[in-house]
């Protein structure tokens, strides 16, 4: 294992008025910190979600882990072959190339904050899925950046028959 020593020669402050928000109900996500900003250290957003809504459909990172807080109500997360459900205060961590996905439980709505670390440059993949959230780039335009953002998409049975 090595470790990460990020540069980067002063602090980051994120005011929440300043913050881009991609996305439209019932799934928005504010674009906190990319890597850029923290000298590698990490990427963060914060997502909401509204009732039952879908937040990522299951894909993994091959160099990153991925961290998620609910700051409030109740999601479901893919983590490896089982689903989890996790409320408000409780954290979720899944390894590098770990399949994952998550979603607000049916019925609750989740607000969550990611991190991943080390970070990748996050803020332009966002902002390629609202582009197709709008009709601007097709879905499968995603294949061509999994390398780029290191968001590998895959299958996941155990997922899809959650509901």
């Amino acid at each position: 294992m090595s470790l990460i020593v990020p540069e980067f020669d002063s602090s980051v402050l994120v005011r929440s008025a300043d913050a881009e928000v991609v996305g439209r109900a019932p799934t928005t996500v504010r674009l906190l910190a990319d890597s850029s900003s923290t000298g590698g250290a990490l990427s963060t957003q914060r997502v909401t979600l509204g009732d039952g809504a879908n937040g990522a459909s299951p894909h993994h990172h091959e160099k990153s882990a991925e961290m998620f807080y609910v700051l409030d109500g109740a999601a479901e997360f893919l983590a490896g072959d089982e689903v989890i459900t996790a409320g408000t205060g409780d954290l979720v961590v899944v390894p590098p190339r770990m399949p994952h996905a998550f979603a607000a439980v049916p019925g609750s709505s989740a607000d969550l904050l990611i991190v991943i670390t080390p970070g990748v440059e996050r803020f332009e993949y966002f902002r390629h899925l609202q582009r197709i959230a709008l009709g601007e780039l097709s879905r499968e335009s995603l294949l061509e950046v999994q390398e780029r953002y290191d968001n590998h998409f895959l299958t996941s049975a155990v997922w899809d028959k959650r509901h």
